[in-house]
């Protein structure tokens, strides 16, 4: 069967495209070309004048759903709109950022289609059949698959392709009317962390991840955690990096031990922990053992700093190794930052 792929894509706070959705533009090009298929990027925004522009060197056909009702995410809003376009498309094949406001309702809309939904793809091989890649057993079992049924909804992992880029331009779009249904959820605000508190950021180039040799005994036979924390949130705060752990770190806390107190079990990289996708990651005070390593197996150039020479990180598990005490490594470098 002719194939008919539809993007679906969702402006930010700033009312540009989100990462996330220019990303779903490359790959929807991608499988367009692979496939010999038309394209369609429908485009979810309050004003989507800008997003428009952004999108019309791709040369594929615009829709938008507007108004003031799609300005914050909201299931019965979102899932009707993204249930407009992909009736207007005609769509076979449906890809859309992993983003939390798609996440949310792209299942419902797949049902209210008749269609079926996969999520956590990574990239697509094939054209006939077209096969869909994933992860499985955190990131430890890469599986193919195909899907007979259609629509087919697919949510991508961030990072997995590059950002579309384009110099703006004027561009035709197709304003797409939808049915709202009774709205009984109200957006009053939000509410969030400050900037120097939040450590997770998967955005970020650079991911530092803090080991257990932190809050060990130093040279003086003393524990410095407060010192620890102070150095790293520094680093983190000037650096814009975001933050990982090795589990032995994290599960110090649940053991009465001195722990650095903004880490809990969300910033766990690893078997049992996150596999994030940053440009480049640097390891402190970890000492590179498998069950760790395994959630940096897509991080792109990988350094660790560590006072052990025969640790894992030194036997072909990161690109370069610093031998030197991730204290005064980091002192000096947050002073660099500070310059």
């Amino acid at each position: 069967m002719m194939e008919s792929i539809l993007v679906l894509t969702h402006t930010g706070d700033d009312s540009a495209l989100t990462k996330g959705s220019l990303e779903a533009v490359t790959a929807g090009l991608e499988l367009a070309s692979r496939l010999a298929a038309p394209l369609a990027i429908g485009i979810l925004a309050v004003n989507p004048a800008e997003a428009a522009s952004a999108l019309a060197a791709a040369g594929a056909r615009l829709l938008a759903v507007s108004g003031q009702a799609f300005a914050q995410p909201r299931y019965a809003t979102d899932a009707a709109a993204c249930e407009a376009l992909c009736r207007a498309a005609n769509a076979t094949i449906v890809l859309a950022p992993g983003s939390s406001r798609f996440a949310r309702v792209a299942a419902g809309v797949a049902h209210r289609l008749g269609g079926i939904i996969d999520t956590h793809i990574t990239a697509f091989n094939g054209a006939n059949p077209l096969e869909a890649s994933r992860w499985f057993y955190r990131q430890r079992i890469e599986a193919l698959f195909t899907r007979e049924a259609r629509p087919w909804f697919l949510l991508l992992n961030s990072g997995t392709h590059a950002a579309f880029t384009s110099e703006p331009a004027t561009a035709a779009v197709e304003n797409i009317e939808v049915s709202l249904p009774a709205i009984r959820t109200t957006v009053t605000g939000f509410r969030s962390p400050e900037a120097n508190q939040q450590t997770i950021r998967p955005d970020a180039r650079l991911l530092l991840v803090a080991g257990a040799g932190w809050t060990k005994k130093q040279p003086d036979g003393l524990t410095h955690s407060t010192q620890a924390g102070e150095l790293i949130l520094n680093f983190l705060h000037r650096s814009g990096a975001s933050l990982g752990s090795s589990k032995s770190l994290v599960d110090q806390g649940s053991d009465g031990n001195s722990v650095l107190p903004f880490l809990t079990h969300m910033n766990q990289i690893g078997q049992t922990g996150a596999t994030p996708r940053h440009a480049k990651g640097l390891s402190t005070c970890c000492h590179g053992e498998e069950p760790h390593v395994v959630g940096w197996r897509f991080i792109g150039e990988r350094r660790a700093i560590s006072l052990d020479p025969n640790c894992g990180w030194t036997r072909g598990k990161a690109d370069v190794v610093y031998i030197a005490d991730a204290f005064q490594v980091m002192e000096k470098v947050n002073a660099l930052l500070r310059r």
